[in-house]
This record gives C-alpha cells, sequence and structure tokens, in this order.
C-alpha cells in the first residue's frame, strides 16, 4: 500500500503516532545504520504494551522475522511484523539506554537517551508511561556468542531497508532514534542518523 503520511525522525529524538487497528507503520533505516527503539501501547490502557519477554515466550526466538506476531504484557497480539527487507537482525534482550547508561560509559552531564525520548513523545500526546518498557530495536545488532556472551556490534543493515508493523489492535507506537554515540551500535562511526516514518492505511 502507497504511504498516507511519511516524515523524517530526527536523530537521537522521539515520536508517538496513533495506530488504528488494520493501519501499519514503516520504519525506514534511510542511511543503513540507524538503531530504532520501538515500543507500542495500547490505546486504551497504556499499561497494557508491547513486551519483549512474553513475545520470545510465544515465538520461541530471539529476534521476531517476517510474519511473527508481536505480544503484550498480558499475551495478547498487538503488532504483527508484515514485512521486513533488512537482514532480520533485531534485537529485544537489551534495555532502552538512559541518562545512567551514558554517565557508567563516562559521559559527563546530560545526554539524550531513548527513556526521555519515549516519556517525551508520549508527553505530546498527554500520557506518560509508569516504567519504561524493554523495547523491540530495530536493526540493533546484539549477537550471541557460543558461550553466552553479548556484544554491541555495528547494524547489518542497509540504506533503505524498512521494517513494517501491522497493528492488530488501535494502538500508539513510540520511536525512538537511538542516540547512542559511545559504542558502535549505530555504526562504526557513532553518528545516530536520522530515519524515515510511513503511515500505511
Amino acid at each position: 500500500m502507497p504511504p498516507s503520511e511519511k516524515q523524517t525522525l530526527a536523530a537521537t529524538r522521539g515520536a508517538a503516532f496513533r495506530i488504528a487497528s488494520g493501519s501499519a507503520i514503516a520504519v525506514i533505516n534511510t542511511h543503513g545504520s540507524q538503531v530504532v527503539d520501538t515500543w507500542a501501547f495500547c490505546a486504551d490502557d497504556i499499561d497494557h504494551h508491547l513486551s519483549m519477554q512474553h513475545t520470545r515466550a510465544h515465538t520461541t526466538q530471539l529476534m521476531p522475522m517476517t510474519g511473527s506476531i508481536l505480544y503484550t504484557n498480558r499475551r495478547e497480539p498487538i503488532l504483527r511484523i508484515e514485512a521486513d527487507t533488512s537482514p532480520g537482525i533485531h534485537d529485544t534482550l537489551i534495555p532502552a539506554c538512559d541518562r545512567w547508561r551514558y554517565e557508567l560509559l563516562g559521559h559527563v552531564g546530560y545526554h539524550r537517551n531513548c527513556c526521555d525520548n519515549l516519556q517525551e513523545a508520549l508527553g505530546a500526546l498527554g500520557l506518560r508511561a509508569s516504567y519504561v518498557p524493554a523495547p523491540l530495536n530495530l536493526f540493533m545488532n546484539i549477537p550471541v556468542g557460543p558461550s553466552g556472551g553479548l556484544s554491541f556490534e555495528a547494524p547489518v543493515s542497509k540504506p533503505g531497508d524498512r521494517v513494517v508493523l501491522r497493528a492488530l489492535r488501535d494502538c500508539i507506537v513510540v520511536l525512538s532514534a537511538c542516540p547512542q554515540d559511545m559504542v558502535p551500535i549505530n555504526g562504526a562511526n557513532l553518528t545516530p542518523m536520522d530515519v524515515e516514518v510511513a503511515l500505511i492505511a
């Protein structure tokens, strides 16, 4: 379907989108190297939201793929991955970055972060999350080694790769173009970039 609305999500910033059941949102990795933290909240109750741990329990996979249904913390379907033109490397394990993450990495002073981006984006709709759920980190490359160790690596996605999420109920999808510039999850040059978002009827 052609997009009914398309916009740029600026590097290091977040935005919230009301998505009706049956509609979809496409997240387009314009430059190929940008991680996008992704949340979904039920439109009538934001304490009912997309849950990575519950999704893993249903899919029995670390990474969702095309056709995967994503579940809420009450084990109800909320989104389906309708299309994914990337190599399919996404992360469901790592929490959203916050000010303490950057402090531990050695940053002094305030650093934009995905947790604050989530609350700012919801705040534009007059809402606030009681806590920040673990996001679906689109395009984030966190390999699991043979001994179970994790590493933070550059994305393997290409410019223009996209993931299309189809809403299975009325929901609010929040996206954050991750501000991380201290480990290479946004590419070896450590530079967060903008992405494009398309709303699909």
